[in-house]
């Protein structure tokens, strides 16, 4: 997905495959002791409210945080310890400041490791040096950053790319395609690993079994690189696998079938270590056009089903991923690949399903020339309205950190001000489990600071303002959610009752108690 040329890299391909030109593709003095009522479900102002679309309760927001080739974080390889840190807290909280609540960093960009690893060598991209020791292990920095800015943490893995070079050689020794070069394929000036060897496929989920093992992390995300994007006058050599493997198929479907197979497994290894941590992937916008199957979308772009073998209604159906995250990196009315054509596509593909559906969204197109849609300053935040449209449709993720922080024509802010002007809580997925803490207990106010004690399980706190007037809403919509906050305290800007609720890992909700400041 975002490495190499990032995200890019997709929307590059498919430019090229459509002639477009696309070529890249988070008061008051004392007061006595807090009134506090019984749990506010139940109290009579807590009769249900017609949901207001513009506050939706739950949804994800989130920012792709690219390693590769530093793209986004750290900004050059070398930089002392300290630098890094203030670079990657200056994007949680550009993230924070427009009330994202979730981060997805690339910890394996090319068999390499941003975090300490017995299993594959340390990345370049921290010291400049592939393999060499950075003196510290960022993994656990940058999850608990993450988190105590009550964000989720998406651990991102590329599966199958071995090396930016071709030649093993150049590698570090302990890197597993210098160990196992029979595990590899050359193809365009790379070195990837060969999906169709069941020995790849095993080293692959042990990697991400081990970070899933040894870190607090929130989920497994991969992007949309599969088998490597087609190059002119390039062949992928999977000839001998498929002789050994093939077992009848046709080429295409046994490459389809090893990517499936991979998918499975790491769901299968991911839940089966902890039941709590999602696992999604960040396909291609387009599974296949009409063109080429009559249940694809009007569209005539590159086809991931053909081109790099990822089919994604194959694990829609399946089960085997919590939620799909479609790269949308075209504009509205883009002939070949329109965003309202695909949205809707996307949206009917996972009705039903279990399978929950964010749209990944081109922030790091706008502004780009070559397409007057990008050149509008509304464009990105007239796409999140079309997301809007459709409830299957639960959240977006920007491509990527370092456009959050530029925020091209004000357009990440035009989003910021329109849609997300209340925080959100986490859409829940059921299947992994969770029940909603113990509310807090023992409620205080002093001033306009409330205190209560910490709950068990609880990793977040909901706070909402009660209106002067009206019934509160708190449990149809975010219209009275004022912060998600962490620690068991809030400091409210004005006087005034309000409600607070505990949040489970998973954000499954308590019931709320009530206290008045003032």
């Amino acid at each position: 997905m975002r490495t190499g040329l990032p995200l890019l890299a997709a929307a590059a391909l498919a430019a090229v495959a459509t002639g477009a030109a696309y070529l890249f593709g988070p008061g008051a003095g004392e007061s006595p002791a807090a009134s506090v009522t019984k749990p506010a479900a139940t109290a009579p102002d807590a009769a249900p409210c017609e949901a207001d679309a513009r506050y939706p309760k739950r949804e994800l927001r989130g920012v792709w945080i690219a390693t590769t080739m530093n793209i986004d974080w750290p900004s050059k390889p070398g930089l002392a310890v300290d630098r890094q840190k203030a670079e990657y807290t200056k994007i949680l909280d550009s993230a924070a400041k427009r009330r994202m609540n979730a981060v997805f960093v690339q910890v394996r960009p090319a068999s390499d490791a941003l975090y300490k690893s017995s299993l594959e060598p340390w990345t370049q991209y921290l010291t400049g040096t592939a393999g060499k020791d950075p003196g510290w292990d960022p993994l656990p920095f940058l999850i608990q950053e993450a988190h105590k800015r009550g964000m989720e943490f998406h651990a991102w893995f590329n599966p199958y790319r071995a090396s930016y070079g071709d030649s093993t050689a150049k590698l570090p020794a302990t890197h597993p395609a210098r160990q196992h070069p029979d595990w590899t394929v050359k193809f365009g000036g790379r070195l990837y690993y060969n999906p169709g060897l069941p020995a790849v496929r095993e080293h692959v989920v042990k990697v991400i079994t081990d970070v899933v093992d040894r870190y607090n992390i929130d989920g497994v995300h991969f992007d949309d690189y599969f088998y490597p994007y087609p190059v002119a006058g390039a062949k992928f050599d999977d000839t001998a696998a498929f002789k050994k493997y093939g077992e009848g198929k046709k080429l295409a479907e046994w490459r389809r079938d090893n990517v499936n197979k991979l998918v499975a497994e790491v769901d299968e290894a991911v839940h089966g270590a902890k039941e709590h941590i999602k696992f999604g992937i960040s396909p291609f916008g387009i599974w296949r056009n009409k063109a080429q199957d009559p249940t694809g979308s009007s569209t005539a772009g590159m086809s991931a089903y053909d081109s790099i073998y990822a089919d994604a209604r194959a694990w829609i159906e399946a089960g085997t991923v919590d939620y799909v995250l479609p790269q949308l990196y075209w504009p509205r009315g883009f002939k070949v690949a329109d965003y309202n054509t695909l949205a809707r596509w996307w949206a009917g593909e996972v009705k039903g399903s279990g399978v929950q559906l964010y749209i990944g969204q081109g922030l790091y197109r706008v502004g780009a020339r070559d397409d007057r849609a990008w050149t509008r300053p509304g464009e990105l935040a007239a796409q999140v309205g079309v997301n809007r449209q459709y409830k299957q449709i639960r959240g977006e993720v920007y491509f990527s950190a370092k456009q959050l922080l530029t925020n091209p024509l004000g357009a990440i802010d035009r989003v910021a001000t329109t849609y997300y002007s209340r925080p959100a809580l986490l859409p829940i997925i059921k299947k992994l489990g969770g029940t909603a803490p113990a509310p807090p207990a023992d409620i205080k106010a002093s001033g306009t600071t409330l205190s209560w004690q910490p709950s068990d399980r609880a990793r977040a706190y909901a706070v909402y303002q009660v209106p002067e007037q009206g019934k509160t809403c708190h449990t149809t919509d975010a219209r009275n959610l004022v912060a998600i906050v962490t620690s068991p305290s809030y400091t409210a800007k004005a006087a005034g009752t309000y409600l607070v609720t505990s949040l489970d890992r998973l954000q499954h909700e308590s019931d709320a108690v009530k206290v008045k400041t003032g």
